[in-house]
């Protein structure tokens, strides 16, 4: 046991679920062997407590950070702007600045609002809605945070959101008064969707949704549902913090032509460094004036000059270009991989973005199997793929030939996993730790 789990140990008596985000908990990729802290990190590189060096092949801080961990470029901006004062009684003039980059890249939209994290962006924008469409009721396809508008759907039925992306969410601490509220639908499916519309006829207010994930995304899908929105006057709201800024400068949505009333962005937006923007119409978004949403670190300058400084790098360096050929690479053998040594796993998804789909008998051993020993290789990696530029072709090929060993380690052991598993199954969803 290493100085990270050692630490991970005592943080877990101290702090409640042991860190701040579920997502980076060790359980959730090997539990008690995952170095949970890191001391640096560089392109697609990691140094743990202990100074040992790995590739992250896997979620790159959560999709955040496109341009490789520590981009100089991006450094280079915010030390900058921290040099010259990060916060002021004044306003920082990048806020003004980004806003009119962004409307730029997004011409219907009018103006925008901003926060520091996706959650508490999305929370922000439903009030908005709301506002506007003087109507509470929600409907929602995909996952948006850990708000209480969001984890009330549990209260109807604790298993709602199991097929949006975490399942065993727990509603302790949510409102009861907020049951009723909020109704899930799964994406592709529009007869659900119709179905709840019927049952809360003149109340449903706002829908919001991911227009793509890990499926392909679906066209005649969202037409309907914007053409739906339409006629029962909601507010329709595209959740484009995990898509956006991966297929294109800006959401997938301008790809296809299908605008929504507000969309909402973070992750890859700035590059590492918290920020979330909400753009949508003048004449929703002024609603915002008729609430009361404000917090002091939404004026605070770092978020606004690495968003202005990434979207330039997406601009100069075709980024989405790169990070695409790369995904595709890595993708094809992946799959040449697993249908090599006759495993029912498929790398899916939009390029840049891979997940595997584990078809095979008890899908959760066999990927804590596939972390385990990759990790033992000098790799940090799972069954989600955050593609940046920082993944180099011999980097990529690196992980691709440790990948075959790892394949044929587990198909050798097919039938008998829990045999080489060095500790616990990694863990599927929302578990309560001590």
């Amino acid at each position: 046991m290493g100085k990270s789990q050692k630490l991970y140990k005592e943080a877990k008596k101290i702090i409640p679920g042991g860190n701040q985000l579920l997502s980076k908990r060790p359980e959730m990729f090997l539990p008690d062997l995952w170095p949970s802290y890191y001391s640096k990190s560089k392109g697609c590189e990691v140094w743990d407590l202990d100074n040992k060096h790995y590739y992250d092949m896997g979620i790159m801080g959560i999709g955040t950070s496109v341009l490789g961990y520590a981009n100089p470029k991006i450094n280079k901006a915010v030390k900058k702007a921290i040099d010259n004062g990060n916060m002021s009684t004044l306003n920082a003039p990048e806020e003004v600045l980004l806003t009119k980059k962004l409307l730029k890249l997004h011409p219907w939209a009018d103006m925008a609002r901003y926060g520091r994290t996706g959650g508490e962006s999305n929370a922000i924008a439903i009030r908005i809605a709301r506002a506007y469409a003087k109507k509470d009721k929600i409907a929602f396809c995909g996952y948006h945070g850990w708000h209480d508008w969001y984890l009330s759907a549990n209260l109807n039925d604790a298993s709602n959101l199991d097929n949006q992306l975490l399942p065993g969410l727990s509603t302790k601490g949510v409102p009861n008064a907020l049951k009723n509220t909020v109704f899930p639908f799964e994406y592709g499916n529009i007869e659900q969707f119709k179905k709840i519309v019927k049952a809360n006829s003149g109340e449903l207010g706002v829908i919001i949704m991911e227009v793509q994930r890990s499926e392909r995304i679906d066209i005649p899908f969202l037409k309907e549902i914007k053409k739906i929105a339409k006629k029962i006057n909601a507010v329709l709201i595209f959740d484009e913090i995990s898509s956006g800024f991966r297929q294109n400068i800006g959401g997938v949505h301008l790809l296809h032509d299908i605008t929504p009333d507000i969309v909402v962005y973070g992750k890859a937006l700035s590059n590492g460094f918290p920020i979330g923007a909400v753009l949508g119409k003048a004449k929703i978004m002024q609603f915002a004036q008729d609430t009361f949403i404000s917090s002091s670190y939404w004026t605070e300058r770092t978020g606004y000059v690495s968003a202005l400084e990434t979207l330039n790098y997406y601009e100069k360096y075709n980024v989405v270009e790169k990070i695409s050929k790369k995904g595709k690479y890595l993708q094809k053998n992946l799959n040449k991989l697993f249908k090599k040594y006759n495993l029912k796993i498929k790398a899916a998804g939009i390029p840049s973005v891979i997940t595997f789909n584990i078809l095979e008998d008890n899908p959760q051993l066999l990927k804590t199997i596939y972390i385990q020993e990759l990790l033992k290789r000098g790799f940090l990696t799972t069954t989600l793929i955050y593609v940046s530029i920082a993944h180099t072709k011999k980097i990529i090929n690196h992980y691709l030939e440790n990948v075959e060993e790892v394949l044929s380690l587990i198909s050798k052991n097919k039938y008998n996993l829990e045999r080489i598993l060095d500790n616990e199954v990694c863990h599927s969803g929302f578990y309560r730790l001590t």
